[in-house]
């Protein structure tokens, strides 16, 4: 089967500056990625052309077998589920957590512009169910915790039936409890094969939920390893994509990571 994502030599240059160079990459229908890298190695940057929120400045992006440039790009975002903390903080406020899931629908950041059915509405709120926020419909988006925020953006990724998932830092902001209440909803996910493709985005490997089958590693902008988990995430990869002597362990599906000697140059 075609790849849900295909990024070919995607270069992207801001400002006089090299956010990202050459980037090559797959993402295949049943895979759950996980990208890993330093803080300015282009990681939010990647997921925003991924998500066809940001135009590459060369290369080719090929999305649910559509190329970004030879496409109607307003109708196919709503084929892709997309949620950052700067997406999340652009919602129209005044949104009931409900209503905020039905917007997912026609990838809005407000529903005033839409029509929406009750077939929608009860879609909405069985998602709603799914994710332990059910009792949350009415409230007002900026009144929910953090982590109960993270879980009612998680049922909006779905209201569409996307094809690709991307997902930038869900677990920021959020305390231990909530971390470990959503990094196993996300091994849910990652365990269910119904599920659509998915890509996340995260700074820290203990965040890495058990069963996510593939890594990307960047640095500076660049590929540094990808490919199947096990054999992307290790003391050397890592070590060279932070600078720092690093050492990997991984028990019960869980990483973690730890710093082993001297501050290695960049």
């Amino acid at each position: 089967m075609s790849p849900a994502l295909r990024c070919a030599g995607v270069t992207l240059v801001h400002d006089g500056t090299t956010v990202l160079s050459g980037v090559d990459w797959a993402v295949g229908p049943a895979e759950r990625w996980v990208v890993l890298g330093a803080n300015g190695s282009g990681k939010t940057s990647l997921l925003r052309i991924a998500a066809l929120v940001q135009h590459p400045s060369s290369g080719t992006v090929e999305v649910l077998g559509e190329r970004l440039g030879h496409t109607d790009v307003r109708s196919l975002r709503t084929r892709i589920a997309f949620s950052s903390p700067a997406m999340a903080a652009r919602l129209e406020p005044r949104m009931t957590a409900l209503e905020v899931v039905m917007t997912g629908i026609h990838a809005a950041l407000a529903p005033w512009w839409h029509h929406y059915s009750e077939a929608d509405r009860d879609r909405a709120r069985r998602l709603l169910a799914e994710w332990r926020c059910d009792r949350l419909a009415d409230h007002r988006f900026p009144t929910l915790s953090a982590g109960e925020q993270q879980r009612v953006l998680l049922a909006r990724s779905l209201v569409a039936d996307p094809g690709l998932v991307l997902l930038d830092e869900p677990t920021a902001g959020l305390d231990v409890g909530g971390r470990e209440e959503l990094v196993g909803d996300l091994a849910g996910w990652a365990a269910d094969p119904a599920r659509p493709p998915l890509v996340v985005v995260t700074h820290h490997l203990e965040e890495v939920p058990p069963g996510f089958t593939h890594a990307l590693v960047l640095r500076e902008g660049r590929v540094l390893a990808s490919g199947p988990i096990d054999a992307v995430i290790d003391d050397a990869t890592l070590t060279t994509a932070f600078g720092l002597d690093l050492t990997v362990e991984r028990r019960d599906g869980r990483y973690s990571v730890r710093r082993s000697g001297a501050t290695r140059r960049r």
